[in-house]
């Protein structure tokens, strides 16, 4: 059941139709892999519409919003407005790429639909940030669609990377391995996968001690 109803964009804010599709099920996993306290660092933002949902649904936890784009951190202010959360800071510009980030510590970190819509380099440059941010046991959350064994998991997926592609040339469903290649390099250890609705995964990395 949704934690609240689905409500059109406040003023000042975008709306995402995939965001009230997919924050259920993220939420199922959150519950479960995040602290019980402690500051939440949400890299590329977006709308804002998960982190106000997510927020409200754990009030336990401290949420700091980011996104390099001023329209997307406008948005934010407006759905975490709107939803009446006092547990979520002002969003911060942080381009994943551009170090130091604005935060330099975090107990978990959440990053969703970003890097297949973004150059590969900002998914390493994710992981390296990561590491220097979370603690010991840490977790980097990640949600998206992947290829496993260099193979599409479904054909919705391989028509969306083409679409991607085709957008700009850097962007793409990433191989699920290749992520998991450069997450150990910087630090992670293997993910734990978790099937979603619509052919996407989740990701839950922790940093070695």
């Amino acid at each position: 059941m949704a934690f609240f109803d689905p409500q059109p964009a406040p003023s000042g804010g975008l709306h995402a139709g995939a965001t009230e599709r997919n924050r259920d099920p993220i939420l199922e996993v959150l519950r479960r892999v995040l602290p019980p306290t402690g500051l939440v660092l949400e890299i590329a933002s977006g709308t804002g519409q998960h982190v106000a949902y997510f927020a409200r649904a754990l009030p336990a936890l401290k949420w700091q919003p980011s996104d390099p784009s001023e329209p997307h951190r406008d948005s934010v202010r407006a759905w975490t407005s709107a939803a009446t959360v006092e547990n979520v800071a002002d969003p911060v510009a942080l381009d994943v790429e551009s170090w130091p980030w604005p935060v330099t510590r975090a107990d978990a970190i959440l990053n969703i639909n970003m890097i297949h819509i973004a150059p590969w380099s900002a998914a390493v440059a994710l992981f390296q940030g990561a590491a220097r941010v979370l603690p010991a046991g840490g977790v980097l959350f990640m949600y998206g669609p992947f290829k496993r064994g260099g193979v599409h998991t479904a054909e919705s997926n391989q028509r969306f990377d083409q679409r991607l592609r085709g957008e700009d040339p850097r962007w793409g469903v990433r191989d699920l391995e290749a992520v998991q290649a450069v997450a150990a390099e910087a630090g992670f250890e293997p993910p734990e996968i978790v099937a979603m609705p619509a052919n996407n995964l989740s990701l839950v990395f922790r940093r070695r001690g």
